[in-house]
């Protein structure tokens, strides 16, 4: 083992904080508790475990929309009240929605945490779902889905490639939602979305911080523990068919310049954390991109100037299928076809010749130290631990991500270029740059609306 990784795990080591701590209340609400005592802060989350995968057409975006509406306020705790309380406190709270889950926290001073179960658990229960608010935030959505996609090119190429890579996923939807379905989505569907996915048996309650499990588990039970649960729809498996050949599909959209986005089919985690592929598949990313000793920053950005900005992403963690996905901007003077035949010829020298000793120990290196220094955050420690228990897996796997990273081997890392990182499991999205205009087709929102 070369001698960077092993001082990295050395400090993995001597920084190892307390024991997880798990419970389940009577109501079916699955409890985390990662104590770390270093400051006296302590982070709350509620994850719900509902997402884009589990809408249908027609009310895409909607879990997106049922996070905006629980700012709204309850009879107790009127529209605004929850985020004053909050920051009165000392802390700050925010939420987000992605595909696998929704999920609610708050961050603040550790004798604070029965105010952020109290908030939350009058939420989970009492909403005021009124129409009024409803119009409101429904304009709000659709402006930010203006913002943040249709204004952004490169998100509109991602957004475009989910929907051609994926034929019968709910990956295939956007988690904003598509424009027509949020401009037609109706209060009834937002309140039945809250009826059927917000109860206390679709929740993995982490609390990370300077706090005690007894602690918690009390005031679990006093603020969440009445809740009445109730049976969660059946969830239906959508198997993704198995792809037979490349997609190739061209967005045209204002823009400056071209951008290229490759994304190929690969396993995630799942229910078996023990599977070497995706840790594989993950320093593999590595080698490709991380950083200027990384293939694509050393070849294709500084020995053969084809691209200005080149990167590799794969995310272990997921409730439906995974994707390794490369993307970049090709340099002046060159094109996207350019661009894409030099990132072949890096994956097709992997999947041949395989990597070399030292790129592997580098990686190891650099990615356990991205997990240790991450971990030193106790917000995401708490993230970690949610999204663990999120897609199914054990919390305790947190603990393990070295243990398995440490235990990749340049074979398989060979393995998983050669087995998924082929065109008959590609999807490839092109930027076509048009001149730029400020057409909407509604008029803007105040941006300050937005969370």
């Amino acid at each position: 083992m070369k001698k960077w990784l092993a001082v990295v795990l050395a400090c993995q080591a001597t920084s190892a904080l307390a024991g997880i701590t798990q419970f389940e209340l009577g109501n079916g609400m699955h409890v985390i508790v990662q104590e770390d005592h270093r400051s006296p802060v302590v982070v709350s989350q509620l994850w719900y475990r509902v997402g884009s995968i589990d809408e249908e057409n027609g009310t895409t975006g909607i879990s997106h929309m049922l996070e905006h509406m629980m700012f709204k306020g309850t009879k107790d705790v009127p529209d605004g009240e929850f985020s004053r309380l909050i920051a009165a406190a000392g802390g700050r709270e925010n939420a987000m929605t992605n595909q696998d889950y929704t999920v609610y926290f708050e961050q603040l001073q550790k004798d604070r945490l029965a105010l952020a179960f109290r908030l939350e658990a009058d939420r989970m229960q009492h909403l005021d779902l009124a129409e009024e608010g409803f119009r409101k935030e429904n304009q709000v959505v659709m402006e930010e889905r203006r913002m943040r996609t249709e204004d952004q090119p490169q998100a509109l190429v991602y957004e475009n490639l989910m929907a051609t890579t994926f034929e019968a996923n709910p990956y295939r939807r956007p988690v904003i939602g598509w424009m027509d379905d949020i401009r037609h989505l109706t209060l009834d569907e937002v309140r039945q979305w809250y009826q059927r996915w917000y109860t206390p048996d679709n929740v993995t309650l982490v609390v990370a911080g300077d706090v005690s499990p007894d602690d918690v588990r009390k005031l679990a039970n006093q603020y969440f523990g009445a809740i009445p649960a109730h049976p969660l729809p059946v969830r239906k498996e959508q198997t993704e068919p198995e792809q037979t050949g490349i997609k190739r599909i061209v967005v045209k959209a204002p823009a400056k310049v071209p951008y290229l986005l490759m994304a190929w089919h690969a396993p995630y985690l799942h229910q078996n954390a023990n599977d070497w592929q995706p840790w594989a598949l993950k320093v593999l990313s590595g080698v490709l991109d991380s950083g200027a000793g990384s293939r694509f920053g050393r070849v294709l950005v500084r020995e053969q100037q084809v691209a200005s900005e080149v990167g590799a992403e794969y995310d272990l963690l997921g409730r439906g299928p995974g994707l390794f996905v490369v993307d970049g901007t090709p340099s002046a003077g060159k094109t996207v076809t350019d661009l894409e035949t030099a990132i072949r010829a890096q994956i097709a020298d992997v999947a041949k010749n395989g990597i070399r000793e030292d790129e592997l120990a580098r990686v190891k290196a650099q990615v356990i130290a991205n997990n240790v220094y991450q971990r030193d955050s106790v917000f995401y420690q708490a993230m970690l631990l949610g999204q663990f228990a999120t897609v199914g897996l054990p919390a305790t796997e947190v603990d393990r991500v070295v243990d398995h990273v440490s235990a990749v081997t340049a074979a398989q890392v060979q393995e998983v270029a050669r087995r998924y990182l082929v065109d008959d499991q590609l999807t490839v999205a092109t930027l076509d740059p048009q001149p730029w205009n400020n057409h909407h087709d509604a008029p803007p929102v105040d941006m300050h609306q937005l969370r």
